[in-house]
């Protein structure tokens, strides 16, 4: 499906303490955008104005062609939302919030809800507040999946999970992406790892600004950490060089000119190196 499911424009939002700076990000129909950056660099922020939680001072945001802040109730029901933070009432146990969401969506599926928390080894008569983050995080994953959404918006959905609920929920996550060819992810995240497996665009935000919006396989072609004696260090042009690390004998560099230094070892980084050296100051 062509377009974008989510239009995020010159985003602009002033705190006190924190502004989130002139982001533009765009999120095509049938993708999974990872977004990744530090605690505080604005990520929260941004997923707040794509679910229209907060008017923003500059820019825009418009999610399935309506604007997030005024957006519809019917757009609004094809969102599914995981929270950092579930926002479910502790009182209440699964079959109880089964009753809830009925209530709450036209397509609630309450038989996949149950298969997904069978799935997740989820009890159904334990109250919430006795959940573990983990198991937490798995609810608000159930949910999320079990009322017909065609956008996932997820504030770290892995956060909390052992590596072997992980995995699965990588598996959940991509049976959603292959039912239909406008279904999307918009992932944040700080486990790097997910995302390799996940997802198609890479946005990288730091101190409220976007560094940069990659596809995930073209950043990882694209660039390369150069192994370097302070002599080859000497060679390397100062505009090749995005990041650097100083060792006591050696030198690494993160660079997207590898080709123009044969003679010097590469590696292939990470996204946590990338986005490490894209921050870093030389010698620190």
């Amino acid at each position: 499906m062509e377009g974008n499911c989510i239009e995020i424009k010159n985003l602009t939002k002033k705190y006190k303490k924190f502004t989130l700076d002139n982001v533009s990000i765009d999120v095509p129909y049938g993708t999974v955008m990872g977004f990744v950056g530090e605690n505080g660099a604005g990520k929260t922020t941004t997923i707040k104005a794509i679910l229209g939680l907060l008017a923003a001072d500059g820019g825009s945001v418009q999610v399935m062609g309506e604007e997030a802040y005024n957006m519809s109730g019917a757009t609004k029901e094809k969102i599914g939302v995981v929270f950092d933070v579930p926002p479910f009432p502790p009182a209440l146990n699964a079959k109880q919030m089964n009753k809830i969401f009925r209530g709450m969506y036209k397509n609630w599926d309450g038989e996949k809800f149950f298969k997904l928390l069978e799935k997740f080894e989820i009890p159904t008569d334990k109250r919430l507040k006795g959940f573990s983050r983990g198991m937490g995080m798995r609810f608000s994953i159930a949910q999320a999946l079990s009322h017909g959404a065609e956008l996932l918006v997820l504030d770290e959905p892995t956060g909390g999970l052992d590596p072997i609920i992980r995995s699965e929920t990588m598996d959940i996550l991509r049976d959603f992406m292959a039912e239909d060819e406008k279904n999307t992810i918009f992932f944040s995240t700080h486990i790097t790892s997910d995302l390799d497996r996940l997802a198609d665009y890479i946005c990288f935000v730091h101190k409220g600004k976007v560094v940069f919006t990659e596809e995930r396989d073209t950043l990882m072609e694209k660039y390369r950490i150069l192994k370097c004696t302070d002599e080859q260090l000497s060679l390397i042009d100062k505009e090749d060089i995005i990041g650097m690390r100083k060792g006591r004998f050696a030198s690494e560099v993160l660079t997207n000119a590898a080709d123009k230094y044969p003679d010097i070892a590469a590696d292939i980084p990470n996204i946590d190196e990338i986005m490490v050296y894209f921050i870093s100051k030389d010698g620190e």
